[in-house]
Formats: structure tokens, C-alpha cells, sequence
């Protein structure tokens, strides 16, 4: 990615003042598995803002911003539902449980049914089991 676009575009990562502001006014909390960093403000919001007195928490995305690629223990952390890092708080993952995946939909990995148009839109005919609904009836 070239400098302009890091100095310019937030949709491809942080931007450079995004990456410095965090370095000055944040102290990094934890990482999750796919590398972003969570980090805390060191003064709390000020008065007059809607949020005065509370802690303000950030992402910083290895990576495309994209809110679907926060697991859940960080999105509740980020939204305040508890005060310490996940991992203080989580019990350890159960043997059934699935390692995070990001929501796929619009790429190549997302889930296409059988009749989806980008795979042919061809669906199987209905069988003789399906009834109309009639307000009649």
C-alpha cells in the first residue's frame, strides 16, 4: 500500500494519524488471534461529551476495517460490557466450540445456495409435496 494511500484512505487500514494518535494517547491491551490490537485511552472523555468519565477503547485491524473480524469477547470488551481484557474474564474455550471466522459475505468464500445466480441460477423443480396457499382454502 502506497504512503498516500495510508495517509488518506481509512478502509484499507489505519491511517497514519490513527496509527500515531494511538501511540500518544493509548496503551495497547491485548492482540486477538488474527492480529488486531485493542487499546484504551489514557485520560477518559471529558465533560460535555456524551460519554464523559468513560473509558475510550479502539481497534486497530491487521488488515482491511471491517467489524465483523472483532471476535465477540473483544466486541464486548470495545463496547464496555466488562472492564478488564478478555482474557481475564473468559473461561478457556469449550472442546465443541469453533475457532472465529469473519462473515464471508461478498467473497469468494461466501455461501452460495444451489440456485444462487453466480452459480448458474438453476434450481431444482419442486417436487409434488408443495402445496399453494390459497386464501380460499
Amino acid at each position: 500500500m502506497g504512503i498516500l494511500a495510508k495517509i488518506f484512505t481509512w478502509w484499507n487500514g489505519a491511517t497514519i494519524g490513527t496509527l500515531i494518535d494511538s501511540a500518544r494517547h493509548g496503551e495497547q491491551v491485548g492482540t486477538d488471534a488474527q492480529g488486531n490490537r485493542y487499546y484504551r485511552g489514557r485520560k477518559p472523555y471529558p465533560k460535555g461529551h456524551p460519554r464523559a468519565g468513560q473509558e475510550r477503547r479502539w481497534v486497530i485491524y491487521n488488515g482491511a476495517n471491517d467489524a465483523s473480524r472483532v471476535p465477540a469477547e473483544w466486541h464486548g470488551w470495545l463496547h464496555g460490557t466488562f472492564d478488564g481484557v478478555p482474557e481475564s474474564f473468559l473461561p478457556p474455550p469449550r472442546i465443541w466450540e469453533v475457532d472465529y471466522t469473519p462473515n464471508a459475505t461478498g467473497t469468494a468464500q461466501a455461501y452460495l445456495p444451489q440456485g444462487a445466480l453466480e452459480k448458474g441460477g438453476v434450481r431444482a423443480r419442486a417436487t409434488g409435496d408443495y402445496e399453494a396457499w390459497s386464501p380460499d382454502a
